[in-house]
């Protein structure tokens, strides 16, 4: 099987591949995996999943775990999987806050952060007084969840930063989440607030958008090619995958099945390969392996 190269030892380019004295890291294999409906469900995770990494790992493919989680930081969201039995480590899980951490890192940016406090530590670094008069312009406005933070005031200073020259950055788009309760408003909305006022399109760093996956990539130090995308929805595992050049896997768990009849009708976007769940996927890189 083919083995991970070492990312240490090699330099980043700009289109996101690994090189060793300028030759791509051809030879480096890793798999961005969803977590929710792929790896985990309704709080349990799903048959075979465990064991399926396990494999994966002996095979030397090196792993992503992805999510588009943005009201909990990085380190939250480790801890539940834990709990739920999952053994991956800090560097393997990637959300919309750790692209733009990479994305801020990269850019050697300043951001005005309009999220919420959880996840505000995850970002402090590149954040000044989000309302203060006195600071420069910072380079980038990072929306998240901010539903415990969002008022007047901070709404106000990020249309006013991104009026003055500031990218607007979403961590994602959703318009509403649910709750036992009901539906409630999402990140989306206040994006489509600023966007309106200042008469600009945010910047996505979530899923489905290549600059999410793309930064995955980056961060497995892996080319695209050389890259799998697995995850249960088509719209945004599939899509997003397809999107930065990466072969695409979708499994028969989560929003499959609800998909199935979207899909003949809106001609959502089709994986390279269809199995059952994440159980399969080692079988499956290795016939692709022997071919």
């Amino acid at each position: 099987m083919l083995t991970d190269t070492d990312a240490d030892a090699n330099s980043l380019s700009e289109a996101g591949h690994l090189t060793d004295a300028g030759h791509p890291a051809s030879t480096a294999r890793a798999a961005l995996i969803d977590l929710d409906g792929t790896v985990h469900a309704r709080g349990a995770l799903l048959p075979g999943s465990t064991e399926a990494i396990a494999q994966l790992r002996a095979q030397g493919v090196r792993l992503r775990f992805l999510t588009n989680t943005d009201s909990k930081p990085p380190a939250a969201i480790l801890a539940e999987l834990t709990a739920l039995g999952l053994d991956i480590t800090a560097d393997e899980l990637f959300t919309p806050v750790a692209a733009a951490r990479l994305m801020l890192a990269t850019a050697g940016a300043s951001a005005l952060l309009v999220v919420s406090a959880a996840v505000r530590p995850a970002l402090a670094e590149f954040a000044g007084d989000p309302t203060s008069t006195g600071d420069a312009t910072p380079t980038h406005v990072v929306v998240g969840d901010c539903r415990d933070v969002l008022n007047y005031r901070l709404l106000d200073s990020a249309f006013r930063a991104v009026r003055a020259g500031a990218e607007l950055v979403a961590l994602q788009r959703g318009r509403y989440f649910k709750r036992a309760d009901g539906d409630h408003l999402d990140t989306g909305a206040v994006v489509a607030a600023l966007e309106y006022a200042t008469d600009t399109r945010a910047r996505l760093v979530g899923k489905p958008s290549p600059d999410f996956f793309g930064l995955a990539v980056r961060s497995v130090g892996c080319a695209p090619e050389r890259c799998v995308v697995v995850g249960d929805d088509a719209t945004t595992d599939v899509a997003g995958g397809r999107a930065i050049g990466a072969r695409t896997v979708q499994v028969r768990t989560g929003k499959y099945a609800d998909q199935q009849d979207q899909q003949a009708q809106d001609g959502l976007p089709q994986a390279d390969d269809v199995i059952d769940s994440l159980a399969n996927l080692p079988d499956l890189l290795a016939t692709w392996e022997a071919g």
